[in-house]
């Protein structure tokens, strides 16, 4: 159909009309600018115009060609080379939509656009830092409001609190302003108060549906709450407004592997390496949901790619070394001293280089000098985290306080009556893992992963917005009604059905660490088996010492700590042990060695499932594990690794000091 022609006065008039067209009608905005070309053979802007006609009626090849001749003359144009990246982008060359967004911003900073569109390719690319930056300028050069330009700059320099105190000022004033109510939204999740973010956020939603980069960022918050289903379809619904957003992709991948969905984000992570082949942060994401998923070789592929591609990436050697059945040779190791050597070598490489090294050097044999590297790993890593081991202490006492036998007396026949959950709590590195995947080969008993939500529960009971502040948990227990923690164990039962892929009746949530919370357990989930999987002192302590953990348990970094730590669960343990007697099943790792099938009936039997065999030949089960004995428990028990700590023995004093009584009265429990 023949569209009639504007007539056209000067070139400026006819361009501007092609430049509208793009919105509406690409094809005929082509048309228009071939008029100027033909008028003005090498108009730059027209040249654009149909690059980017050719993009949106899908020529991508007719774009890269167009885009890339303008960039070579027009080499100072920040439009092309705003263009080309975005072209780039579509055309799955995420990288070089990198160089050419990261010049366009360097010609000209106030591009949103292009902020936005790098921030996507860098979060894509694994590069967070890089992302938050991109993004922070993004919201800075997309503000229009004078008002809102101080507190959008303060926002860009990481001036925290003088933005939060203009943006207050200017929500009270203009409390739909959603710009406003985006920046807030930041500012809060910089500081770690996600709720108050994910209000804003979602009054910003409320007002303007269609803000994509809201919609984005409100998922990023509800991961980091862990609330993975919302948080899967809040990025679902921005990847059906920007289905080829790397950014979002992404962050898709991510949710996926949290939720169990291994070969969903394996696809993803394939699609994005297609587009970004040579980011070693991409690499190793893949290698993790590989490894995860049981496809060892494959990990091992993607590992060996990440340190080819950035060979001072200390957290990708640590990924190998932590498969466990990996050996370093010669020449790996001589790569990992050298990279140490290095001055600009950043923290969190070095630490990882440490505990990479502690693990050859002890598969060689040469245990004091791996006990050197691990000890040094341990003390960096301590000087970036906070952890008081007071404050586990302090909690022993008072769930020893609140908990008696009285107690639970009165509060008998509470909760909700589901039986669902099979809890494996105690220390990790205990053989947890292994108990999960004896119970997970049971045709009625689905294996999980270390789940938050009990954490979760217990942090919202607590109250308290800021580390300075006293949790009201555990004593808030005593002041909630029966329908109260009824709703507890029915929220709990919700939020983790989204983990459970099967139609098995049972399922296991393996977070150790939820030994502190045993009394909300027993009083929101009565019925709930809990197993105490225990190992001894210094095997399992020093175990955790040598491990660096992708995220959370803050005791284990050093020998003090994590003594102190397994003694205070000991002891709260015992006190379970007293007020509930026989409520929580103990198992010793070093008898499911001596004796598996006495060991595997008794486990059963106290979850009220028949004996199968399966459970014995638990190492031919194929399912996804998570934690740092994924490739053990695919292998028969062996019982090599219960002694190992021996060869380092002669280091470990300050760890048997901190145990103290506990050490000594191993495998019993001394009096409290």
């Amino acid at each position: 159909m023949q569209t009639p022609k504007e007539p056209v006065g000067t070139v400026d008039v006819a361009l501007a009309h092609a430049e509208r067209l793009l919105g509406s009608d690409p094809a005929l905005a082509a048309r228009q600018a071939n008029e100027i070309l033909a008028a003005v053979p090498g108009h730059p802007a027209a040249t654009l115009v149909i690059g980017v006609a050719a993009r949106l009626t899908g020529n991508l090849e007719s774009a890269l060609r167009t885009l890339e001749s303008l960039v070579r003359a027009q080499p100072n144009s920040a439009a092309a080379h705003y263009q080309l990246g975005i072209t780039q982008g579509h055309a799955g060359r995420g990288e070089d939509a990198v160089r050419s967004l990261r010049r366009a911003v360097e010609l000209k900073p106030d591009l949103p656009d292009a902020w936005r569109a790098l921030a996507d390719h860098l979060a894509a690319m694994g590069d967070t830092e890089g992302a938050d930056a991109a993004y922070a300028f993004h919201i800075r050069h997309s503000t229009r409001d004078p008002r809102l330009l101080e507190p959008a700059a303060a926002l860009c320099e990481n001036r925290i609190a003088l933005a939060e105190r203009l943006l207050k000022q200017h929500v009270t004033q203009f409390p739909t302003d959603v710009a406003a109510l985006r920046m807030l939204a930041e500012v809060a999740a910089r500081l770690g108060r996600y709720a108050d973010s994910e209000t804003l956020l979602t009054r910003c939603l409320e007002l303007a549906p269609g803000f994509i980069a809201a919609r984005h960022n409100l998922a990023v918050v509800r991961l980091r709450q862990n609330r993975l289903g919302e948080a899967l379809s809040e990025i679902d619904r921005a990847l059906a407004a920007e289905p080829r957003n790397p950014g979002y992709r992404n962050l898709k991948a991510a949710i996926l592997v949290r939720i169990g969905e291994y070969e969903q984000s394996l696809r993803l992570y394939a699609d994005i390496l297609g587009e970004y082949p040579q980011q070693p942060k991409v690499w190793m994401s893949y290698g993790h949901t590989l490894k995860t998923a049981g496809r060892q070789d494959d990990s091992i592929t993607a590992y060996r790619k990440s340190i080819e591609l950035s060979p001072e990436l200390g957290e990708a050697w640590w990924s190998l070394a932590n498969l466990k059945t990996v050996r370093f040779d010669d020449a790996d190791m001589a790569r990992m001293e050298a990279q140490l050597q290095r001055p600009d070598l950043s923290p969190e490489d070095r630490f990882h280089f440490h505990f990479a090294l502690g693990k050859g050097l002890e598969d060689a044999g040469r245990f004091e000098e791996s006990f050197r590297h691990y000890l040094e790993g341990n003390r960096l890593r301590r000087e970036g985290i906070r952890y008081d081991a007071e404050e586990t202490s302090e909690h022993v006492r008072r769930s020893k306080a609140l908990f008696s036998r009285e107690f639970f007396a009165e509060h008998a026949g509470v909760g909700t009556a589901a039986a669902d959950p099979i809890f494996i709590v105690g220390l990790p590195r205990s053989g947890s893992t292994l108990l999960e995947q004896i119970l997970s080969s049971h045709s009625q008993v689905e294996g999980t992963m270390e789940l938050p939500e009990i954490m979760t529960l217990s942090r919202s009971l607590g109250g308290r917005k800021k580390r300075s502040e006293t949790s009201k948990y555990p004593e808030v227990l005593a002041t909630l009604e029966p329908d109260e923690l009824k709703a507890l164990g029915e929220r709990y039962i919700a939020e983790t059905r989204i983990q459970r892929k099967s139609d098995a009746p049972f399922f296991i949530d393996k977070m150790p660490n939820n030994f502190q919370h045993t009394g909300l357990i027993h009083l929101m989930l009565p019925n709930a088996r809990i197993i105490d999987a225990r190992r001894h002192p210094l095997g399992c302590c020093f175990s955790g010492f040598k491990q660096h953990f992708a995220r959370g348990q803050n005791f284990s970094y050093g020998l003090e700590d994590i003594g102190r730590y397994y003694r205070d669960y000991v002891e709260l343990m015992a006190h379970f042990e007293t007020v509930l007697p026989g409520r929580v099943l103990r198992v010793h790792y070093e008898d499911v060695v001596d004796d598996t099938e006495t060991q595997v009936r008794r486990l059963l039997e106290y979850c009220g499932l028949p004996f199968e065999p399966a459970c014995l030949h638990f190492y031919n089960n194929p399912r996804a594990v998570r934690t740092a004995s994924s490739e053990q428990v695919r292998t028969p028990i062996y019982r090599d690794g219960i002694e190992h700590w021996r060869h380092f023995e002669p280091w470990l004093d300050p760890l048997k000091r901190a145990l103290g009584p506990v050490l000594e009265a191993y495998p019993a429990v001394p009096r409290f």
